[in-house]
């Protein structure tokens, strides 16, 4: 949760949490966010602007192969926890399911991880207008 606050305050990124996920306040979280709690925004669970966009760890069109204009702001990405992901229900309401797609051997990438390259690549993009 922590590493996730921090990589929202450098892309300038809110955050919205469901009602089962960790706790941003709790010690661990504080921590780790090196104070970006105090400066992210975080909003209502409803609250989304935009297209919602699913990370999937299997599954979704590969990220690389997205046209920017799918990925355009306002958007709201939806990241799902490392053991389940993302019920299959918030899956379907979304109007895109993107994977990042990995060389290696590894199975999939921790939420932190996949959350820290999607919002590095849709500010690449941003930038690059």
């Amino acid at each position: 949760m922590g590493t996730l606050l921090r990589t929202a305050d450098a892309f300038d990124a809110a955050l919205s949490l469901s009602q089962s996920c960790a706790d941003p306040l709790g010690p661990r979280a504080l921590r780790a966010s090196a104070g970006a709690i105090f400066r992210v925004p975080l909003i209502d669970w409803d609250e989304h602007e935009g297209r919602r966009v699913a990370l999937v760890a299997h599954g979704g069109t590969s990220l690389d192969t997205v046209a920017d204009a799918e990925l355009e702001p306002p958007l709201t990405l939806l990241l799902g926890s490392e053991r389940e992901g993302l019920p299959r229900d918030l899956v379907t309401r979304c109007q895109l399911a993107v994977r990042i797609s990995l060389p290696g051997a590894a199975e999939s990438l921790n939420v932190a991880a996949a959350g820290a390259i999607v919002l590095y690549e849709l500010s690449r993009r941003v930038a690059r207008g």
